[in-house]
């Protein structure tokens, strides 16, 4: 894409409401813009890197069998009242209709999965089964705050999983952790990503969190030396200061961000909404749920609150909007014209800064936007391109065969 022909624009100052790194950044570079607290709009670059995230995501729910669907987000007030959550869910969007109808909007979805899943399930043959969305979630949050980490309007991928008995949750509950983080791995993050334990609640003894090492970050986990595993601060004192899974008491306090979770539902909500199916036996047993979240919108802030310098973002190369940044500082456009035309044939993503601006604008913007690669023409070069990595130091003189070799 030439840079020209993109209707945003850099800034240099954001408003002094926003206090977070992530969206500091990401509105300086136009990635998002506020609409309101809370609530952003994503721009033609910032919805490249979530539709990424997004297609990581899917790739990995349909791997483990995840079937995709999207349900509403307008609710009726009656399935929450089922369930209880009415009155006990504080952060719940509520709002009265046409013929006074009361609706919430979706702040999470088992109270419509749920039911959903009871239209089709019947016989222990129809299970296991695992249903998931990607969709907008609103939650009336009291204080809107660190940008895309914690918003009224956020993206979510919640994915909900069926069983017999708690046997096969397990099971299946091990598989679906595993693969987040194959997630966090595709997504650039997997070696700053812990599993975490946490409290299970009302679900279950435990848990489990996904959180990501930031200095910025609001959570303190404490991270075990010798297995890696984490717990959260709430359940550090009631384990007796020692890891959940090895026993060991070496731990170490993090800061983190929390980019995952995953519960144990068991009859949660199937039992409020008599989700049964008969067994082998003709008998009526109670359906055994999981559920696993992943906050797109949410990964997307993270990382950018890891991966930055004083300059600007620094995406990893499987999310960033495009793999190369060409630069063309040079009188004559003809070379830059030519070697983008070069990498556009052989498919690489290419963001072309065709603007007629100092090179110190356009260099400080490359900067900001953090794309993995930066190639440079100019007049001091000649007929050779300047190759540097956004994450490193070392500036490489190329010439253009050997460049689009590389990419």
């Amino acid at each position: 894409m030439r840079q020209s022909k993109l209707f945003t624009k850099t800034i240099k100052q954001v408003s002094a409401e926003e206090t977070s790194i992530n969206s500091q950044l990401l509105l300086r570079g136009g990635f998002i813009e506020r609409t309101m607290a809370g609530v952003y709009s994503f721009l033609p670059l910032g919805l490249r890197v979530l539709n990424k995230i997004k297609t990581i995501v899917r790739e990995e729910m349909d791997a483990v069998g995840g079937q995709e669907i999207l349900m509403s987000a307008l609710t009726p007030k009656e399935i929450w009242e089922t369930t209880g959550r009415y009155d006990k869910f504080e952060a719940l969007f509520k709002f009265e209709g046409n013929g006074g109808k009361q609706y919430v909007l979706g702040a999470t979805h088992e109270e419509v999965v749920t039911p959903l899943v009871k239209k089709f399930v019947n016989s222990y043959k129809d299970l296991p089964v695992a249903v998931y969305q990607i969709q907008d979630k609103f939650r009336n949050e009291p204080r809107a705050k660190s940008g895309l980490l914690r918003g009224r309007e956020f993206s979510m991928k919640d994915m909900y999983s069926f069983h017999i008995n708690q046997e096969d949750l397990d099971r299946y509950y091990e598989i679906v952790k595993e693969t987040y983080f194959k997630i966090f791995q595709r997504a650039g993050i997997g070696e700053r990503t812990f599993l975490t334990f946490a409290t299970g609640g009302v679900f279950s003894k435990y848990s489990h969190e996904f959180q990501m090492l930031a200095d910025s970050g609001e959570d303190t986990i404490y991270l075990c030396l010798k297995c890696h595993t984490g717990l959260n601060a709430e359940l550090l004192e009631s384990e007796g200061k020692k890891c959940p899974e090895c026993g060991c008491t070496d731990l170490k306090e993090e800061h983190a961000i929390e980019v995952g979770n995953i519960f144990k539902l068991g009859t949660k909500f199937s039992k409020p909404f008599d989700l049964c199916y008969t067994d082998k036996d003709g008998a009526r047993q109670e359906v055994i749920m999981g559920c696993y979240g992943m906050g797109p919108s949410r990964l997307m802030g993270a990382i950018v609150e890891a991966m930055h310098d004083e300059h600007g973002i620094i995406w990893p190369e499987s999310l960033a909007p495009f793999r190369v940044h060409l630069v063309n500082l040079a009188k004559d456009s003809a070379p830059a014209e030519k070697l983008y035309q070069e990498l556009l044939d052989l498919k690489v993503e290419v963001l072309y800064d065709d603007r007629e601006e100092s090179a110190g604008i356009k260099l400080k913007d490359a900067d900001l936007l953090g794309l993995p690669w930066r190639l440079v023409l100019s007049d001091k070069l000649g007929d050779k391109v300047e190759l540097k990595s956004r994450a490193g130091e070392k500036v490489e003189i190329l010439t253009v065969k050997e460049v689009v070799k590389r990419m």
